[in-house]
């Protein structure tokens, strides 16, 4: 009888999912993410916008966004390779741009009819063509950066009209080096793309769609040959400008917070952590934030970055006490009062905050896209 019962029980272990709730939680505003795009569109109205989605959508969650564009008017989506797009497909309405390079043999496994593909070199070319003309394409020229892309446009086509001929080319694109900046390379970018783009359609070909700009060239290009634009990090409400006092009304959307998981009162002359790196002068109390580098929260943080701790209805900035460590950092708590399970935002929306997006990459050194793509993606994300 005992036997059966522990059978079952396991059993039962295997066919029920238990409810569990993370001690980490990254939250997506919603109605910030539907702005930025609004606002975005707004700066480019005779264009479209293609949200980038990439690297889990900028750490934000790749399901969870694509729920939330589907409140837009957004058409396309764009990814970068096969794994993304699966959960696009799901999760997203519209189409889908595949923007990175694949295996070859990953490309019969994508939804022809919702799919469009950037195309950066012959075998990628020859490869599809065998699929017919339900395969669109974006061919993607370089235009300048030096990264990627076809780089003697007419030459490519007179060795490829025969599978460009059965394919159907939908799109042309590029991507600017330095949109960023006040670079005259910007504008002779600009005039090489637009060179390519006589070339394609002296060939016989017309794309839709012609892409170049990506979040700055949002907010800086007027090129009216461009149908498109591919903007990331501002979709998520980050300036691409490193400047002051130029204006852009974009809203965060991100919040990341964690919770207390155990405190220690340490002695005057005690370390915390890793390699002695904090000791204290006086008696103080320390924290316990299962929050460390694996999560996302880079090494160099250590003794530099505030978290802000929401004590019941007292809320205090805490500093990072020693190293950061593989999945906890700790804080310290000077003389405020805090209990295990108190709410530590380790990520504010408010582009003033110690712990915002910019100020945390800001004080490594890195930039915001960095930091964001670094979230675990394992961490539970939730729309609010």
């Amino acid at each position: 009888m005992f036997h059966n019962n522990n059978f079952m029980l396991n059993f039962l272990k295997t066919i029920v999912k238990p409810k569990y709730n993370t001690l980490n939680i990254v939250k997506i505003k919603a109605g910030n993410i539907v702005y930025n795009y609004n606002y975005l569109k707004s700066l480019q109205k005779e264009a479209e916008i293609f949200p980038v989605l990439k690297s889990n959508a900028y750490g934000h969650g790749l399901k969870e966004i694509c729920r939330i564009l589907n409140k837009t008017n957004a058409k396309i989506a764009v990814v970068d390779s096969f794994p993304e797009a699966q959960i696009a497909y799901r999760y997203f309405k519209g189409k889908i741009l595949i923007l990175g390079e694949m295996p070859l043999k990953a490309y019969r496994y994508c939804f022809f009819k919702r799919t469009e593909f950037v195309v950066y070199n012959e075998e990628t070319l020859r490869y599809l063509s065998r699929f017919g003309k339900k395969v669109l394409i974006h061919l993607f020229v370089n235009s300048g950066m030096n990264r990627e892309g076809i780089k003697d446009l007419e030459a490519f086509l007179q060795r490829n009209k025969h599978y460009l001929d059965k394919v159907t080319v939908n799109g042309l694109c590029s991507h600017f080096a330095s949109a960023e900046m006040d670079s005259i390379f910007n504008e002779t970018q600009s005039e090489n793309f637009a060179a390519d783009l006589n070339t394609l359609k002296k060939a016989g070909y017309f794309p839709t769609w012609v892409h170049l700009g990506n979040s700055a060239a949002v907010f800086k290009t007027n090129n009216k040959f461009l149908t498109a634009y591919r903007p990331g990090l501002s979709l998520y409400g980050y300036s691409p400008f490193d400047e002051n006092g130029r204006e852009i009304f974009l809203k965060p959307a991100l919040q990341v917070f964690s919770k207390i998981v155990s405190l220690q009162d340490l002695k005057a002359g005690e370390s915390v952590s890793y390699n002695e790196s904090f000791r204290v002068k006086e008696a103080t109390r320390i924290a316990v934030v299962p929050f460390g580098y694996f999560e996302g929260l880079d090494r160099r943080l250590s003794n530099r970055a505030k978290f802000l701790v929401i004590a019941g209805t007292n809320k205090f900035w805490a500093q990072i006490a020693g190293r950061v460590c593989m999945n906890l950092c700790c804080l310290n708590l000077e003389n405020q009062l805090a209990r295990v399970g108190d709410e530590v935002q380790i990520v504010s929306d408010n582009p003033n905050d110690f712990n915002s997006v910019r100020a945390i990459s800001e004080l490594i050194g890195t930039i915001p896209y960095e930091f964001l793509a670094k979230i675990q993606t394992s961490i539970r994300r939730e729309i609010v």
